[in-house]
């Protein structure tokens, strides 16, 4: 487990500052991180994490990055000076591509550098989508693997569907982060995610962080619905 990390990270979907600002100040006081994404990256850039720095929030900076090692170790430096927590590549990228990204990281980052995910399957895939890209293995089996893969090549962790979770536990050891979107508290719509588990689920899968977008950005009550989780994700680590 990397100490300092929220257990839970809301999904910043979202386009505009003042909407990012208000997020900020709902979410802030609870404890939990922010994760931003291609939407809100591409709207509004860096700044965003600095905005979040300044709320005391711990970002997720989910950009997915897959290309080239050079490539990606250039993107991960801008990662590093920016400050995020933790920032993300694809795993299908390949060993020499997660290695690169995680030298890049430790260069420019010392001590307490951005944390390095590798993204396995996209929660969105069912295992038909899986099948007509071209895999013969079905998730439960390949996530593992990829995970394996990226930890040999100095990931930190991966994101993965809370399905998979415990499969990359055996697979990947202790400390190994595990951070998993496709989480919905009991009786919120799933949306576009397919393999989908409540906190609870996930965190007794093995999960060491979640990712959960709408069903508190949605809420009446966002820092409540925040509030709620993280006491879930308290109560099962407690065994209560």
């Amino acid at each position: 487990m990397m100490a300092g990390l929220p257990r839970l990270f809301v999904a910043a979907d979202l386009s505009s500052r003042r909407e990012l600002d208000t997020l900020l100040a709902q979410i802030a006081p609870t404890g939990a991180g922010i994760k931003i994404g291609l939407e809100a990256y591409t709207a509004l850039g860096g700044e965003l994490v600095q905005a979040a720095a300044e709320q005391g929030c711990s970002v997720f900076l989910d950009l997915k990055f897959h290309d080239i090692p050079t490539t990606v170790a250039r993107a991960c430096t801008n990662v590093a000076a920016l400050g995020a927590s933790l920032t993300n590549v694809h795993a299908l990228g390949g060993p020499r591509m997660i290695s690169a990204a995680r030298e890049a990281l430790e260069k420019h980052g010392g001590p307490g550098r951005t944390k390095l995910l590798a993204v396995t399957i996209l929660t969105s895939h069912s295992e038909a989508d899986v099948r007509e890209l071209g895999f013969t293995e079905n998730s439960a089996v390949l996530v593992p693997r990829l995970a394996r893969m990226a930890r040999d090549a100095g990931a930190d962790g991966v994101v993965c569907s809370p399905h998979e979770a415990s499969g990359v536990r055996e697979a990947a050891g202790p400390g190994f982060l595990i951070v998993t979107p496709g989480v919905r508290p009991s009786g919120s719509a799933s949306n576009d995610q397919q393999r989908i588990a409540t906190p609870v689920d996930a965190i007794r899968s093995g999960a060491t962080h979640l990712v959960v977008g709408r069903p508190i950005t949605g809420a009446p009550d966002p820092a409540a619905a925040a509030q709620a989780i993280i006491g879930e994700i308290r109560a099962t680590l407690a065994g209560n």
